[in-house]
């Protein structure tokens, strides 16, 4: 895996937060795993705009904070299943909060977003 050249630092809450579900699709992904879709193919069937490589990456980011343990099943072909530890069951409120959050401002969203001007092309030149 990729290793930055600065090092992190979480000086507050809110940066250790950020690095545990600050991928574009980690939150959905602990949102999705706590409703039953435990299987790699049906998450990536519920979040079809996410490719396979960034969803695979973002569920490894969160079993190495550990937030989500893999499972892997002696078959064949392998299957895997991924739940949350008690650790990422801690998460839960939050997700649940985030999720109000989005549901209260559903339709504001959706007007601004039927309003939004279109962004002026740059001039050549």
């Amino acid at each position: 895996m990729y290793e930055k050249k600065i090092p992190k630092s979480f000086d507050c809450g809110f940066s250790v937060l950020m690095e545990i579900i600050g991928g574009k699709w980690k939150s959905y992904l602990l949102y999705l795993i706590d409703q039953g879709v435990r299987r790699p193919t049906a998450l990536q069937r519920a979040i079809p705009s996410a490719s396979r490589r960034v969803l695979d990456l973002q569920l490894r980011e969160l079993e190495s904070h550990g937030i989500l343990q893999r499972k892997i099943y002696p078959e064949l072909p392998p299957k895997v299943e991924y739940s949350l530890t008690p650790f990422g069951e801690s998460l839960l409120p939050v997700i649940a909060s985030m999720d109000r959050w989005g549901e209260k401002h559903l339709a504001q969203f959706e007007q601004l977003v039927k309003q939004k001007p279109v962004e002026p092309q740059p001039h050549g030149g």
